[in-house]
């Protein structure tokens, strides 16, 4: 009677062994590539594989085992329960080692990143969407070798009407935001790192979740919004076409100031600055007040972190070069 626990615990112990010797291995060859194939590797396959070889050697040592009488049937059952599992975990994992070499092979970080944000928005989505068709599989494949549960499911097929109504109805919002997950993937209304107004607010899209979308406002707030909601409503996407950005700054001197010589210096203010692109640059009056004028610089920038850096810069240099001016 102890020869098959026996048996089956020496297996999971031999596969645990495994399991720490090769990512032990895995570990020091694979030290100062953070961003390579093989550290995505060792990343997304240590959690499966503790699972998955364990099993494999138990499955292996099952058959040389003493299985009391009786017990055949369960233990296959658990067994091939556990296969599927491992099956769904492991082409889990292989889809994010897939991910990341697609995403790695583009620099976020390019001042130019308008395809880096495309290709990691579009295989974060359809990468997302692969991981739950797989689970789904895999947890049908399970739940299907119990014979009531596919007794249940055959009956269920035979009369689908109200059932599969009510069903429908009930899994309607998972369905939506993957359809939704699948459209924003492939049309890239939004990527992330754009930048949008939603509702009159300003911010960059931080995160595409399975869900949700994640607006990061300029104060450091954030906006949470459905898939749903950028498929069936309209909104402002400022770096749809491209990553480039034009943006103003706002400021007011008084009556009598000199503004061309303000319009003289703010190409100046701007190649002081290595944010600015060379592009776009204009100084205009463009209101009067009692007492003051508004006036507005406008500049670019290759991205939205960069403009928003170069505004506050031409700001202050602004603000300074009035104050001088006025004061004489």
């Amino acid at each position: 009677m102890l020869i098959a626990p026996v048996v089956v615990a020496a297996a999971l112990l031999f596969g645990t062994i495994v399991h720490r010797v090769l990512f032990w291995a895995l570990d020091r060859t694979s030290r100062g590539r953070e961003q390579g194939l093989r550290r995505s590797l060792v990343r997304r396959a240590r959690a499966p594989l503790a699972f998955i070889l364990p099993l494999v050697a138990v499955l292996i040592a099952l058959p040389g085992a003493r299985i009391p009488t009786g017990y055949e049937r369960p233990v296959e059952h658990l067994a091939t329960i556990l296969t599927y599992i491992a099956l769904g975990w492991g082409l889990s994992a292989m889809v994010g080692v897939l991910a990341d070499a697609t995403v790695g092979r583009y620099n976020l970080a390019d001042p130019d990143d308008l395809r880096a944000r495309e290709v990691e928005t579009r295989v974060f989505l359809v990468g997302r969407a692969a991981n739950v068709l797989i689970w789904i599989l895999a947890i049908a494949a399970a739940l299907m070798t119990f014979p009531n549960i596919r007794t249940l499911g055959t009956t269920l097929l035979a009369s689908a009407g109200l059932v599969g109504l009510i069903g429908g109805l009930a899994a309607r919002p998972v369905f939506e935001n993957l359809v939704a997950g699948l459209q924003i993937a492939f049309t890239q209304p939004i990527r992330l790192d754009d930048v949008v107004v939603v509702q009159g607010e300003c911010g960059r899209i931080e995160e595409i979740r399975d869900t949700f979308v994640v607006v990061r406002l300029w104060d450091e707030r954030r906006c949470i919004y459905p898939l749903t909601w950028f498929v069936q409503n309209p909104f402002e996407n400022w770096t749809r076409g491209r990553s480039g950005l034009v943006g103003t700054v706002l400021a007011y001197a008084p009556y009598g100031f000199d503004v061309e010589s303000l319009r003289k210096e703010l190409p100046k203010i701007l190649e002081e600055s290595p944010l600015w692109d060379g592009n776009e640059q204009s100084l205009q009056v463009v209101d009067v007040t009692e007492g003051k004028i508004q006036l507005r610089a406008t500049m670019s920038a290759r991205n939205s972190t960069d403009l928003w850096n170069l505004r506050c810069f031409v700001r202050e240099r602004m603000v300074g070069f009035i104050t001088a001016k006025s004061s004489t």
